[in-house]
């Protein structure tokens, strides 16, 4: 269906989150008629989220955008099984209490997307522990086992793929889709929620949430997933190579996510300007219309609007102007992301390679290696072309710290202690 009526349904369309859809035009219907209650579960695996999930976080905000009620759902429960989907081992068991300490880092982040409150349209956020944890395994098989056949759970992709691949899938793992299901109905009878979103990953699993819904309780409920994203040149979106592009900012400086999005792949800035910000589209239009050094204005913007959102208007000003510094004045700018040595180590004699790489500008030391052999490498803005050269108390420069740069848009100080 594509002339869709309701602004929710109309928005995700014209940004590009829509994959698939259970039931479009009866989803269009309820959206344009009333207020809409969806969810999107996040297991608390890490004490934050990265920006691979941002799309979904975005949905979410579409979603009260345009008149709905966001339900962020924490997986204390589901996360004590893991999700199969994608991967091809079994994650390490948490503890509760890791689980906890993640649930409250990662909410910090949702608070800056979503307007959280008792209002009919404002967030809430919930943690399937609270029912899963008290179902007796039991309870659970004789309540819910009789609505799944072995035959359709192994035809979905997060247990067919791990299967094909000859990868174990533990029984443990195996019960997430029902549990996943269960999240659903509970949501559905709890807090009226009808819509269920995610990954296109996730649609086996959402799938049979709908349909537990409809025949335990006879009502309907849909789903809609959106596509897998990756980089116009096939890389998985939120990981660099020097690891995931974490969202809470003790894990990842507003800078080095300002430099996230700036750095963005010329064929991706329309689309991730649709996704990932609230500029209008027809200004979306005219940015992504623009060519040569024009497209890097259109990536400064980006990394604008998206940091802005994340980190607030004063950070990402001052992640832009420390880049304006150090890459068009060359100066040092205290906004720099930095690391830290001792000095007893540096007069010692640390290789430029061991540090690229512990900072992070590159994702190993062998990497470092080629990038200053092909001239990639610069230290105190002076190309070098021996990474395994040492740096010592005599590369300091007049700041009292050493400048190192990989390729154009990557610098990291070093700062003795």
């Amino acid at each position: 269906m594509s002339d869709f009526q309701s602004s929710f349904l109309r928005s995700l369309q014209e940004r590009g989150y829509i994959h698939q859809v259970t039931h479009p035009a009866e989803l269009d219907a309820a959206a344009k008629g009333g207020i809409v209650a969806g969810y999107i579960g996040f297991d608390a695996t890490a004490s934050s989220l990265h920006a691979g999930s941002l799309i979904q976080i975005m949905m979410l905000r579409r979603l009260q955008q345009a008149g709905g009620k966001p339900i962020v759902v924490m997986g204390g429960g589901t996360t004590k099984v893991g999700d199969p989907s994608g991967k091809d081992e079994s994650r390490k068991l948490l503890t509760e209490a890791d689980i906890a300490a993640n649930i409250a880092s990662i909410r910090t982040v949702f608070e800056k997307f979503l307007t959280f409150g008792d209002g009919p349209t404002d967030a809430i956020m919930v943690d399937n522990d609270a029912w899963l944890s008290k179902l007796g395994y039991v309870d659970f098989l004789r309540e819910y086992g009789p609505h799944f056949t072995i035959n359709r759970m192994l035809t979905f992709d997060s247990v067919k793929l791990r299967l094909e691949r000859e990868q174990p899938l533990t029984f443990l793992e195996f019960n997430y889709m029902l549990m996943q299901a269960v999240d659903f109905l509970e949501l559905n009878r709890r807090h009226g929620c009808v819509l269920q979103m995610g990954g296109s990953d996730q649609w086996g699993n959402i799938v049979n949430g709908v349909e537990l819904i409809r025949r335990m309780d006879g009502k309907q409920a849909f789903g809609l997933t959106s596509p897998l994203l990756a980089t116009a040149s096939g890389a998985k979106m939120g990981k660099t190579a020097a690891g995931a592009v974490w969202l809470n900012a003790d894990m990842r400086s507003p800078y080095d996510y300002w430099q996230f999005w700036r750095n963005t792949e010329d064929a991706d800035v329309g689309r991730f300007l649709r996704l990932y910000t609230d500029l209008p589209l027809d200004e979306i239009a005219r940015l992504e219309a623009l060519e040569g050094a024009g497209i890097n204005e259109a990536k400064k913007v980006l990394a604008n609007e998206t940091t802005t959102m994340l980190h607030g208007r004063e950070a990402a000003e001052a992640a832009a102007e420390a880049a304006r510094k150090a890459f068009e004045e060359g100066q040092v700018s205290a906004d720099l992301p930095s690391i830290e040595i001792s000095r007893a180590e540096l007069e010692a004699g640390i290789p430029i390679a061991n540090l690229v790489a512990d900072a992070g500008l590159t994702g190993s030391r062998s990497e470092a290696r080629r990038l200053a052999q092909g001239g990639g490498l610069r230290v105190n803005d002076k190309a070098e072309a021996d990474a395994q050269r040492a740096l010592t108390p005599a590369d300091l420069n007049a700041d009292g710290v050493i400048k190192l740069a990989a390729g154009k848009k990557k610098i990291v100080l070093v700062r003795p202690v």
